[in-house]
C-alpha cells in the first residue's frame, strides 16, 4: 500500500534513470537525505531539487550519453528474471554483469561531471558536488 512517502518520475528518461541511480546521486542521499533508523528520508526538495546535475543536462545536450549505460543496468536486471532486487543487489550476491553495468554508469556519468578520471572516493565526490551547489545557489564567495 502506497503511503505519501511515495515518489515517482513519471515519463523518466534513460538518462535520468542513469543518474538517479549513480554513485554520484547516491552520495548526494547520503550526505543531504534523512533517515528513519538505516533508511533513508528521501525528499523532493531536499534531495531531489537540491541535486546539483551535470551542465547540459536538463536541456539534453548531455544526457544521451548516459541512455546506452542505463539500459545495460535495465539489461542486466532482466537478465536475471527470478532475483529480487535484494538479491541483485546484494554486495556478496551482485552478479557480474550487473555490477559491471553499475560501473560503466558510473564513469559515464562521471565524466559529465568533469573531464579527469572517475571520482576516486565519495569524499571527492561531495566536494565536487557542494562546489557546484554553492555556484547553483550563489552562495559561493569571490
Amino acid at each position: 500500500m502506497p503511503s505519501n512517502k511515495l515518489r515517482i518520475l513519471l515519463d523518466a528518461t534513460l538518462a535520468e534513470f542513469a543518474l538517479l541511480s549513480s554513485a554520484m546521486h547516491m552520495a548526494w542521499v547520503r550526505a543531504v537525505a534523512g533517515r528513519l533508523e538505516s533508511r533513508y528520508q528521501y525528499s523532493v526538495g531536499i534531495v531531489y531539487n537540491t541535486f546539483p546535475a551535470p551542465k547540459g543536462f536538463s536541456d539534453g545536450s548531455t544526457s544521451a550519453k548516459l541512455d546506452a549505460p542505463a539500459q545495460a543496468v535495465l539489461d542486466a536486471r532482466a537478465a536475471h528474471p527470478d532475483a529480487t532486487l535484494a538479491e541483485l543487489y546484494d554486495p556478496d550476491l551482485m552478479p557480474t554483469d550487473l555490477r559491471k553495468a553499475h560501473r560503466d554508469l558510473d564513469r559515464a556519468v562521471d565524466r559529465l561531471y568533469r573531464s579527469r578520471p572517475t571520482f576516486k572516493s565519495e569524499s571527492e565526490r561531495l566536494q565536487h558536488l557542494f562546489g557546484l551547489y554553492e555556484q547553483m545557489t550563489g552562495t559561493l564567495r569571490p
